[in-house]
């Protein structure tokens, strides 16, 4: 009966393509291989060495950076290199793939995980994205597929105008540097050319290794440190363009007339709570932090713009409800009329085109002859040239070139400060 069966498994192999028996030869060199094969042992345990272990990360998609969270999510293939004295057999000649879960078990694989990940997926869809080369002379190579969600402790002191540096972290779990040692590959990190993402960009990859002893104990560990730089384009768009306009139409009021109080106010009220009502909105999407941002900066300094224009107009306003005030009290309406005439009922026009006898303190004045009274000088311009309508109509001719230059002096501060000095 044995002779029968190793016949037939005789004729089966030369009936079998070339490439197919030396699979199942190379199968079959394995299976031995893995007869006293220990997995709980580390390759270089019987040496009194450490085992090396290079690692390399080819990250496939980069995003979901939060502000708020303070994280990022990243899908990557994590590659680890190492030499196994003991899958070294001479009949291996070409690169062993093992996918199987359970053949993949039952070989010695370092115990990595990432000390700063929040959550981990391993990746099933639609088999178990993980692979084990054997390659000749016992060089192994164990690469599996996770998407996992780092957090990143991000300063945003100049946000929206900041960069950041988000790090990635590999360390051995169970076995100490006297046991394992992970190194970085020569080509540690890459980036696939698709990774693309809508605020960052990802300016320098530094990998190095990881002090963490006085945390992780005495443990190797290994570090990935992204440079990122954040796109000021949504930012401008969304948020520094529309609030200079705000900030900008607030200025129409200085060229009203200062008797245009509905106007004015209208004006003022509605562009202040329209930058209010933008702050509040910016507030809420921005991260809650305990310290002043940019962009806290930037939107009080604008609602101070706006806030400070409604003001201006608030005091120009009572200085020339004042003067009017002043000159209502001073001239009763019927002190110009001459006592024969006020039964005539002539208007204020009337009686200004009296004749111009004297002019004094810069008014005209007007000399009405009162019946047999004694002669009376009337200053009709004194309506415009008190002093408290000549200050309203300087400030408000001071504030159309003042509050454009205060603006762009903060501007240029700001910008100069947040994108260089910083």
């Amino acid at each position: 009966m044995m002779t029968s069966c190793s016949t037939m498994v005789l004729i089966l192999s030369s009936l079998l393509p070339c490439s197919l028996a030396g699979g199942l030869e190379n199968l079959r060199i394995v299976d031995s291989l893995l007869r006293n094969y220990d997995r709980r042992a580390t390759p270089t345990n019987t040496m009194g060495e450490p085992t090396d272990v290079s690692c390399e990360v080819f990250i496939r998609s980069f995003g979901s950076i939060s502000e708020k969270a303070m994280d990022y999510q990243v899908d990557l293939y994590l590659r680890q290199h190492w030499f196994d004295p003991r899958l070294n057999h001479s009949d291996i000649t070409q690169v062993l793939d093992l996918n199987d879960p359970k053949l993949v078990q039952a070989i010695w694989k370092p115990e990595v995980y990432f000390p700063n990940a929040k959550e981990a997926e391993f990746q099933y869809v639609t088999v178990p994205n993980l692979l084990l080369s054997i390659k000749p002379q016992g060089q192994i190579l164990y690469m599996l597929r996770l998407k996992l969600t780092f957090s990143c402790m991000m300063e945003l002191n100049k946000y929206p105008l900041d960069d950041q540096i988000c790090t990635m972290e590999i360390a051995s779990f169970s076995k100490t540097m006297r046991e394992l040692i992970l190194k970085w590959s020569p080509e540690p990190v890459k980036l696939s050319p698709e990774v693309k993402m809508p605020q960052f960009k990802v300016q320098d990859v530094i990998a190095e290794e990881c002090d963490e002893s006085a945390v992780l104990g005495n443990y190797s560990c290994l570090a990935a440190k992204f440079n990122l730089h954040r796109s000021i384009g949504f930012h401008l768009v969304q948020s520094y363009i529309p609030t200079i306009l705000f900030v900008i139409v607030s200025w129409v009021s200085f060229w009203m007339d200062v008797e245009h109080v509905p106007g004015r106010v209208a004006l003022g009220v509605t562009t202040l709570l329209t930058i209010s009502s933008k702050s509040a909105g910016l507030s809420s999407e921005s991260p809650q932090v305990s310290y002043v941002k940019a962009i806290d900066v930037w939107m009080g300094a604008c609602t101070a713009f706006v806030f400070l224009a409604l003001i201006e107009f608030t005091v120009v306003n009572y200085l020339w409800r004042r003067a009017s005030r002043n000159r209502n009290n001073m001239w009763p309406s019927d002190y110009f009329i001459p006592e024969d005439q006020k039964e005539t009922n002539k208007t204020e026009t009337e009686i200004c085109l009296l004749p111009l006898e004297e002019i004094k303190n810069g008014c005209t004045g007007v000399r009405v002859e009162n019946g047999k009274s004694s002669p009376r000088t009337v200053p009709l311009c004194d309506r415009s040239k008190r002093w408290e309508a000549r200050y309203a109509m300087a400030i408000d001719e001071s504030c159309r070139f003042c509050f454009p230059l205060a603006f762009l002096v903060f501007n240029a501060v700001y910008w100069w400060y947040y994108l260089f000095q910083t």
